[in-house]
């Protein structure tokens, strides 16, 4: 038996576009290409693309996932593999809610007492976050995801943490501008923008558009707004602003 690209689209929620983009990859190919130049899957392929979606969801790179298919033999053996990679995601996922559950008590107990939170150590706020993560938070994005995944498989541990430690950085001083009163348009607030711009189209160019998309994203993607508003309540839609404010400002 076998499936057209459309019904394989719908069974796994996949967009036949991303189907196809496998194939150009090497990732997925259909068992078949029809008369009608429609691509077909049977069992195995299917079976295939449940081990790229799990790998996918578990933060890695599409280089990556070509080179564990690659070397997979037996499937059994790989969905094994894949089953610790989730109870360790699962983990991961714990370490994370109670890094959110503590915020949440320490941002309640600020307001109670009418002062600030002070965030002492930043880094604590992102307990069970991975810097792989953002990559599917550009998920709107593939063709930045895409070059984010190729960098992170070619980077050291040492060099990814200290990626993820800046991000966050970012994230906290662009808080505490928002919490001195500073307008999304202000200069300060403009200059951390332009650190993170340029950070982005070093990966490729990204015209005034496509940038304004990625600000929007910050707010509409839930797990993105949330690793902001662990930092700050309004830093999400704060950050999304200054986007705006710098794309009109430099890039139209």
């Amino acid at each position: 038996m076998d499936w057209p690209i459309a019904e394989v689209a719908r069974m796994s929620g996949v967009t036949a576009r991303t189907l196809r983009h496998y194939d150009e990859l090497g990732l997925l190919p259909p068992a078949r290409i029809g008369a009608n130049g429609h691509r077909y899957y049977e069992e195995r392929q299917i079976l295939r693309l449940q081990q790229i979606l799990v790998l996918r969801a578990l933060g890695v790179g599409l280089t990556e996932i070509g080179r564990i298919l690659s070397e997979q033999v037996d499937e059994v053996d790989a969905l094994r593999g894949h089953h610790r990679r989730l109870l360790a995601e699962r983990d991961r996922l714990d370490a994370l809610a109670g890094t959110v559950s503590r915020t949440i008590a320490e941002l309640e107990q600020s307001r109670k007492d009418g002062h600030p939170m002070t965030i002492n150590r930043p880094e604590n706020l992102f307990e069970g976050v991975t810097p792989s993560h953002y990559e599917d938070n550009m998920r709107d994005f593939p063709d930045i995801a895409e070059e984010v995944g190729r960098r992170a498989a070619t980077m050291s541990q040492a060099d990814a943490d200290a990626a993820h430690r800046e991000r966050t950085a970012q994230m906290v001083r662009l808080a505490e501008l928002m919490a001195a009163g500073h307008s999304a348009d202000a200069d300060p607030v403009q200059a951390e923008i332009d650190i993170q711009y340029r950070a982005l189209t070093e990966l490729r160019p990204v015209p005034a558009e496509e940038y304004r998309a990625v600000g929007r994203s910050v707010v509409d993607n839930a797990t993105w707004r949330a690793a902001y508003e662990a930092i700050a309540p309004g830093l999400a839609a704060y950050q999304r602003d200054a986007i705006e404010a710098y794309a009109a400002a430099r890039l139209d």
